[in-house]
């Protein structure tokens, strides 16, 4: 999700650095703290003025700006959750925000945003030129047949569930039936797995229980608010194939279909946790 236009960077600053007025240092994760400090004293040897931000600290913020800290294409149309899951790092109330272009919808919970404000973000979604991707993850227990038809009339690349506990897999499985008209291929569904004492075997089973419901997983491995978990090789690699289309069909001696027209493979998922952006007044053509 890092930003691709010539003025922003990912860590030191490189040898050839281009004139600017402020530096921003955007820091996504609380584990990145001190790295971003870090960055922010070596970027502050070569320019008079540079700011430190970001989700790690600073919270969710206001406004979003297309194109300034993530890539162009994505778009976030409100901020906030009605749940208050303990695992998640998604934190304060459920606010609308403007609404912006793009085709990578990347809110979190869209589905808990008042009918109205979704009417107005699927429209803007059938306006896009490309595939739309809906990134966030689609609440399952929201997931009704108002929403299914009017994801029925956005030209859907990939729609991203989600089904973090074994609770979640009956109104995950309701959710694959309202979209009966999307392929496999087109849902795919956020899992977290080693959470709570989970073991390996545990994760395996709901991940394969994901798969029986017709949709491709998305094994994500919990990460605590407040430090960063190495897990082992048994965990990464069980991560590693539940994330990959081309290992899960492979297992279930399946072909695997042609990938719909998206922009961002699942692996692009996950933001960059430290960006560095110069002129940040600069917009992204």
């Amino acid at each position: 999700m890092t930003p691709t236009d010539s003025m922003a960077f990912v860590g030191d600053p490189p040898l050839w650095r281009p004139e600017a007025d402020r530096v921003d240092v955007s820091c996504t994760f609380t584990w990145d703290i001190e790295e971003a400090y870090r960055l922010r004293d070596a970027w502050a040897q070569h320019y008079d003025v540079v700011r430190i931000g970001g989700p790690a600290i600073d919270g969710e913020g206001h406004e979003f700006e297309p194109g300034m800290y993530v890539r162009h294409g994505v778009t976030i149309t409100h901020r906030g959750c009605i749940r208050s899951c303990p695992w998640c790092l998604v934190n304060g109330p459920l606010r609308l925000i403007e609404i912006k272009p793009g085709w990578i919808e990347q809110s979190n919970n869209l589905l808990a945003t008042p009918r109205e404000h979704q009417a107005k973000v699927y429209a803007m979604l059938r306006e896009q030129r490309r595939r739309v991707k809906l990134a966030g993850g689609l609440d399952v227990r929201l997931l009704d047949g108002w929403v299914a038809e009017q994801l029925r009339s956005v030209p859907i690349g990939e729609v991203f569930l989600a089904a973090d506990t074994k609770a979640a897999l009956k109104p995950l499985r309701e959710a694959v039936r309202h979209l009966s008209f999307l392929s496999r291929r087109q849902l795919r569904c956020y899992v977290l797995i080693a959470y709570g004492g989970e073991t390996s075997t545990e994760a395996e089973e709901r991940l394969e229980a994901v798969w029986d419901a017709g949709c491709l997983p998305f094994a994500q491995l919990y990460q605590p608010p407040d430090r960063y978990v190495g897990y082992n090789h048994e965990w990464k690699a069980l991560a590693r194939k539940w994330s990959r289309p081309a290992a899960m069909f492979a297992a279930h001696n399946e072909l695997l279909p042609g990938p719909p027209d998206v922009l961002v493979t699942p692996g692009e998922l996950a933001a960059s946790p430290l960006l560095v952006r110069q002129n940040p007044e600069q917009r992204v053509p």
